[in-house]
């Protein structure tokens, strides 16, 4: 059966009750030095997964917003590139990311009375997102930057995408995710983690958040804005 990281780390927490009792002695000596190799498992909450996802939202984003750029300035752009980009961005941020908190967030939330105006807010630029995917999927091929209408359709959505979800990304990691934590029990709080966990694991495989980083990290290297020392002002 497996086990998740959160269950391991309970479980591990009541062997190591039992050992200290029975004076068991830790050596913490040969730890500090090395003798165990072994990373201690780190429990993530669900507020820390969301906002790590938005981590992976953002480098999408730069994505969008280099990939405009080459088009406004009539910059080569291979359009599979942007296409990769935008299938990437419909499973993991609005297929997954966006239904966690629309399934799990906003109900609870709303059930509350808490950031009622928010919640609609938030959703409501959910949909607006998905049709601006869509309008993306739709024009990135080489047909659509011949034709200077369907062209410039994509620049708008892209800059239209970069525009909504910056502030939408950076209010629900300041406002909406610490007040559901205030509104759900601790145990409710943790069993959200593993549910979280799972879910990603089923839909994008055991490493599931690694695999989409590495897979948005050769879209950068293929733009050529994968070093990030390349974005630092001259001062």
């Amino acid at each position: 059966m497996e086990i998740t990281r959160r269950t391991f780390i309970k479980q591990a927490g009541l062997v190591s009750a039992v050992l200290l009792s029975s004076g068991f002695k830790l050596n913490t000596t040969a730890w500090a030095a090395g003798g165990n190799k072994e990373k201690p498992v780190e429990e993530v909450t669900p507020a820390e997964d969301l906002m790590r996802e938005h981590g992976a939202l953002e480098r999408l984003l730069l994505i969008y917003e280099e990939a405009g750029r080459r088009l406004a300035s009539k910059t080569e752009l291979r359009p599979e590139i942007l296409l990769t980009a935008a299938r990437l961005n419909r499973d993991f941020v609005e297929n997954y990311h966006e239904k966690l908190e629309e399934n799990y967030l906003f109900p609870g939330l709303t059930k509350a009375g808490k950031q009622v105006e928010l919640v609609k807010t938030l959703l409501a630029q959910h949909q607006a997102g998905r049709h601006l995917t869509d309008t993306i999927l739709r024009y990135a091929n080489l047909a659509s930057l011949k034709h200077p209408d369907d062209k410039q359709a994509l620049i708008t959505a892209l800059s239209q995408y970069i525009r909504m979800y910056r502030p939408h990304a950076s209010r629900e990691d300041t406002v909406l995710f610490p007040a559901f934590k205030t509104v759900v029990s601790t145990h409710e709080y943790d069993a959200l983690g593993e549910q979280f966990e799972n879910e990603e694991r089923r839909l994008f495989g055991q490493e599931g958040f690694e695999t989409v980083i590495g897979e948005i990290a050769e879209l950068e290297k293929q733009l050529g804005i994968h070093d990030l020392s390349q974005f630092t002002p001259s001062v």
